[in-house]
Protein backbone atom coordinates (compact mmCIF):
# COMPACT_ATOMS: atom_id res chain seq x y z
CA UNK A 1 0.00 0.00 0.00
CA UNK A 2 1.19 3.64 -0.65
CA UNK A 3 0.44 7.12 -0.34
CA UNK A 4 -1.67 7.85 -3.94
CA UNK A 5 -0.68 11.28 -4.52
CA UNK A 6 0.72 15.07 -3.21
CA UNK A 7 3.52 15.70 -1.11
CA UNK A 8 4.39 12.23 0.16
CA UNK A 9 3.30 10.71 -3.01
CA UNK A 10 4.73 7.08 -3.62
CA UNK A 11 5.82 6.30 0.34
CA UNK A 12 5.08 2.75 1.32
CA UNK A 13 3.02 2.55 4.42
CA UNK A 14 2.96 -0.60 6.60
CA UNK A 15 -0.36 -2.49 6.51
CA UNK A 16 -0.96 -5.55 8.60
CA UNK A 17 -0.83 -9.51 7.98
CA UNK A 18 -4.05 -11.17 8.54
CA UNK A 19 -7.58 -9.22 8.38
CA UNK A 20 -8.03 -7.88 11.53
CA UNK A 21 -7.27 -4.45 10.27
CA UNK A 22 -8.84 -3.84 6.65
CA UNK A 23 -7.17 -0.73 5.03
CA UNK A 24 -8.58 0.96 2.17
CA UNK A 25 -7.95 0.06 -1.06
CA UNK A 26 -5.61 2.31 -3.62
CA UNK A 27 -8.86 2.30 -6.01
CA UNK A 28 -10.98 3.16 -3.05
CA UNK A 29 -8.85 5.95 -1.83
CA UNK A 30 -8.31 7.53 -5.28
CA UNK A 31 -12.14 7.71 -5.50
CA UNK A 32 -12.76 9.11 -2.37
CA UNK A 33 -10.19 11.52 -2.49
CA UNK A 34 -11.41 12.50 -6.56
CA UNK A 35 -14.75 13.30 -4.78
CA UNK A 36 -13.25 15.66 -2.64
CA UNK A 37 -11.20 17.87 -4.67
CA UNK A 38 -11.08 21.06 -3.47
CA UNK A 39 -11.95 20.60 0.17
CA UNK A 40 -8.66 19.29 1.09
CA UNK A 41 -6.16 22.17 1.07
CA UNK A 42 -5.88 24.22 4.46
CA UNK A 43 -8.50 21.01 5.99
CA UNK A 44 -8.65 19.73 9.75
CA UNK A 45 -9.09 16.07 9.16
CA UNK A 46 -10.15 12.96 11.79
CA UNK A 47 -9.29 9.59 10.95
CA UNK A 48 -11.46 7.93 14.00
CA UNK A 49 -10.62 4.49 13.04
CA UNK A 50 -7.41 4.74 11.61
CA UNK A 51 -6.31 1.26 11.36
CA UNK A 52 -2.96 1.63 9.69
CA UNK A 53 -3.59 5.84 8.86
CA UNK A 54 -4.08 5.29 5.12
CA UNK A 55 -6.94 8.21 4.69
CA UNK A 56 -5.34 10.56 7.36
CA UNK A 57 -1.92 9.93 5.80
CA UNK A 58 -3.17 10.65 1.83
CA UNK A 59 -5.35 13.91 3.47
CA UNK A 60 -2.19 14.92 4.96
CA UNK A 61 -0.27 14.38 1.57
CA UNK A 62 -2.72 15.85 -0.60
CA UNK A 63 -2.81 19.50 1.55
CA UNK A 64 -4.71 18.94 4.98
CA UNK A 65 -2.79 21.19 7.55
CA UNK A 66 -3.70 18.80 10.52
CA UNK A 67 -5.08 14.94 11.51
CA UNK A 68 -6.41 13.42 14.19
CA UNK A 69 -5.82 9.75 14.05
CA UNK A 70 -6.92 7.36 16.51
CA UNK A 71 -7.66 3.48 16.98
CA UNK A 72 -8.77 1.24 19.74
CA UNK A 73 -6.37 -1.15 19.05
CA UNK A 74 -2.90 -0.87 20.19
CA UNK A 75 -1.49 -2.98 17.23
CA UNK A 76 -3.19 0.05 14.84
CA UNK A 77 -2.11 2.79 16.63
CA UNK A 78 1.92 1.25 16.51
CA UNK A 79 1.38 0.79 12.88
CA UNK A 80 -0.11 4.48 12.25
CA UNK A 81 2.67 5.76 14.52
CA UNK A 82 5.37 4.35 11.86
CA UNK A 83 3.17 5.49 9.04
CA UNK A 84 3.32 8.89 10.44
CA UNK A 85 7.09 8.64 11.01
CA UNK A 86 7.62 7.36 7.25
CA UNK A 87 5.64 10.15 6.01
CA UNK A 88 7.58 12.80 8.74
CA UNK A 89 4.22 13.87 9.40
CA UNK A 90 4.33 14.52 13.07
CA UNK A 91 4.02 17.52 13.37
CA UNK A 92 0.75 17.85 11.32
CA UNK A 93 -0.79 14.88 13.61
CA UNK A 94 -2.26 14.57 16.51
CA UNK A 95 -2.23 10.48 17.45
CA UNK A 96 -5.22 9.24 19.96
CA UNK A 97 -4.87 6.16 21.71
CA UNK A 98 -8.32 4.96 22.19
CA UNK A 99 -12.03 4.99 20.28
CA UNK A 100 -13.67 7.50 18.28
CA UNK A 101 -15.24 9.07 21.50
CA UNK A 102 -11.65 9.66 23.23
CA UNK A 103 -10.74 11.32 19.86
CA UNK A 104 -14.20 13.52 19.30
CA UNK A 105 -13.22 14.56 22.86
CA UNK A 106 -9.75 15.59 22.05
CA UNK A 107 -10.87 17.52 19.28
CA UNK A 108 -13.61 19.56 21.20
CA UNK A 109 -10.86 19.86 24.14
CA UNK A 110 -8.47 21.56 21.43
CA UNK A 111 -11.50 23.73 20.22
CA UNK A 112 -10.97 22.42 16.61
CA UNK A 113 -13.10 22.61 14.28
CA UNK A 114 -12.86 19.38 11.59
CA UNK A 115 -13.44 19.67 7.96
CA UNK A 116 -13.08 16.06 6.86
CA UNK A 117 -14.16 13.50 9.22
CA UNK A 118 -13.28 9.89 7.62
CA UNK A 119 -15.56 7.33 9.76
CA UNK A 120 -14.51 3.74 8.19
CA UNK A 121 -15.17 1.53 11.41
CA UNK A 122 -15.25 -2.81 11.85
CA UNK A 123 -18.51 -3.16 9.15
CA UNK A 124 -20.39 -5.39 11.95
CA UNK A 125 -20.22 -2.63 14.90
CA UNK A 126 -23.00 -0.87 13.94
CA UNK A 127 -21.27 2.46 14.78
CA UNK A 128 -21.68 5.00 12.00
CA UNK A 129 -25.07 6.03 14.16
CA UNK A 130 -23.49 6.49 17.28
CA UNK A 131 -20.35 8.43 15.89
CA UNK A 132 -22.33 10.80 13.60
CA UNK A 133 -24.66 11.70 16.59
CA UNK A 134 -21.62 12.40 18.86
CA UNK A 135 -19.82 14.35 16.17
CA UNK A 136 -23.38 16.76 15.92
CA UNK A 137 -23.81 16.86 19.42
CA UNK A 138 -19.87 17.80 20.18
CA UNK A 139 -20.30 20.65 17.44
CA UNK A 140 -16.86 20.14 15.98
CA UNK A 141 -17.69 19.81 12.13
CA UNK A 142 -17.03 23.18 10.49
CA UNK A 143 -18.96 24.88 8.09
CA UNK A 144 -18.94 22.78 5.06
CA UNK A 145 -17.18 19.74 6.69
CA UNK A 146 -17.93 16.40 5.75
CA UNK A 147 -18.86 12.89 6.72
CA UNK A 148 -16.90 10.44 4.75
CA UNK A 149 -18.04 6.52 5.69
CA UNK A 150 -16.81 3.36 4.28
CA UNK A 151 -19.02 0.91 4.57
CA UNK A 152 -20.07 -2.76 3.00
CA UNK A 153 -22.25 -2.55 0.08
CA UNK A 154 -24.55 -4.92 1.94
CA UNK A 155 -24.79 -2.03 4.91
CA UNK A 156 -27.10 1.02 3.50
CA UNK A 157 -26.93 4.13 5.27
CA UNK A 158 -29.63 6.30 5.19
CA UNK A 159 -29.90 9.22 2.69
CA UNK A 160 -30.00 11.69 6.28
CA UNK A 161 -28.30 10.57 9.62
CA UNK A 162 -28.01 12.04 12.58
CA UNK A 163 -29.03 15.68 10.87
CA UNK A 164 -26.72 15.02 7.94
CA UNK A 165 -27.80 14.56 4.38
CA UNK A 166 -25.79 12.01 2.08
CA UNK A 167 -25.12 13.88 -1.08
CA UNK A 168 -22.72 11.63 -2.68
CA UNK A 169 -22.59 7.18 -2.97
CA UNK A 170 -20.49 5.15 -4.58
CA UNK A 171 -20.14 1.28 -4.91
CA UNK A 172 -16.71 0.07 -5.59
CA UNK A 173 -16.81 -3.97 -5.51
CA UNK A 174 -17.81 -4.68 -2.17
CA UNK A 175 -17.75 -1.42 -0.86
CA UNK A 176 -19.89 1.45 -0.80
CA UNK A 177 -18.55 5.06 0.24
CA UNK A 178 -20.84 7.86 1.63
CA UNK A 179 -20.31 11.30 2.00
CA UNK A 180 -22.70 13.50 3.96
CA UNK A 181 -22.56 17.25 5.06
Amino acid sequence: MRIVAGEFKGRKIETPLGRDIRPTSEKVKEAVFSMLYGDIDGAVAADLFAGTGNLGLEALSRGAELCYFSDISRESLAITRRNIAVCRAEERSVLVAGDFERCLDRIMRDGAKVDLVFIDPPYKEGLYGRCFKLIREMEILGDGGKLIAEHSKNDVLPDYLSGYNKIKEKDYGSITVSIYV
